[in-house]
């Protein structure tokens, strides 16, 4: 919410300053999907502040006195309004369900099984109270199971991964593993980007400014996750799920005709730019 509102506000001729305590937008996501974002940031914002921590805040004659602190330095400005989202925390622990004998740990956290079942046999817990990824297409995914179970069905949670938007402009969207999460890991990964600046579809738009990218194990070949930034991210992320889901490797991907000119050919072509088939740009070969 905090990153789509300088641009909803630019609308009213509001000048908005961002404060990330972080040295980058979006903690925890690839920084070159959030690049290009930031780059359209900077042109709207007044100012982003990155690795800076707010102090304090206070009124004043003036508006809102904010104290801030970057690199040992304490200085303040003055906001008309302020916006503040610092994350989402669950509220489990509100709920009374320990008069029920429900577990709920000192974050607020339900524990549950992989059929979303709770120490207490007979109540189901899913969404935001049992824990991150806090989405609401996670909930409902959840929720399916959780009433299917409670049904007397046969189904159990096996999902390989959940797919994030942030509804920006542009879009980011990534799923499966991150960058940073395979270097953790210590998986052996590659990847391939294709630029939307090589898109026929993008240019045609006026938004080349996006770009795909996936992201492979090095010894099988499988796609363990990607990320994309532009319009419509976050409806073209759901191919790249999809393929993790199932499995696929490079070539499944690559192989795969999408049709052109569109913005979801440049997930077939990320794949031919790992593989080193591409033909849309030149890439050095690999080994």
């Amino acid at each position: 919410m905090v990153l789509r509102w300088p641009q909803y506000t630019r609308l009213l001729v509001v000048k908005v300053t961002i404060v990330e305590l972080t040295k980058q937008l979006m903690p925890g996501t690839d920084p070159d999907l959030v690049r290009p974002l930031e780059r359209i940031l900077n042109k709207k914002c007044k100012k982003i502040m990155k690795s800076s921590q707010v102090i304090s805040a206070s009124a004043s004659d003036e508006g809102i006195s904010v104290s801030f602190k970057k690199d040992d330095e304490e200085f303040s400005e003055i906001f008309q309004n302020i916006l503040v989202a610092v994350g989402r925390k669950s509220n489990g622990s509100l709920l009374g369900l320990n008069e029920i004998g429900v577990n709920v740990d000192e974050r607020g956290i339900i524990n549950v099984d992989k059929q979303f079942r709770t120490n207490v046999e007979s109540i189901f817990a899913i969404g935001d109270v049992i824990g991150d990824p806090m989405l609401a297409h996670k909930a409902s995914h959840e929720g399916k199971i959780a009433a299917e179970v409670a049904a007397g069905h046969k189904s159990t949670n096996d999902i390989r991964c959940i797919p994030s938007v942030a509804y920006t402009d542009p879009e980011v969207a990534w799923v499966g593993f991150s960058e940073e999460e395979c270097k953790a890991k210590g998986l052996d990964y590659g990847k391939g980007i294709f630029p939307w600046s090589a898109s026929g579809r993008s240019l045609t738009i006026g938004r080349n400014e996006g770009m795909t990218k996936l992201i492979f194990n090095n010894s099988t070949k499988k796609i363990v996750g990607g990320g994309i930034v532009g319009p419509n991210a976050g409806d073209l992320i759901s191919e790249i799920a999809l393929a993790i889901e199932m499995d696929c490797d490079v070539s499944d991907i690559a192989l795969t005709v999408h049709p052109h000119p569109t913005l979801s050919e440049t997930v077939g072509m990320a794949a031919e730019v790992f593989e080193g088939t591409v033909t849309d740009l030149y890439v050095k070969p690999r080994n």
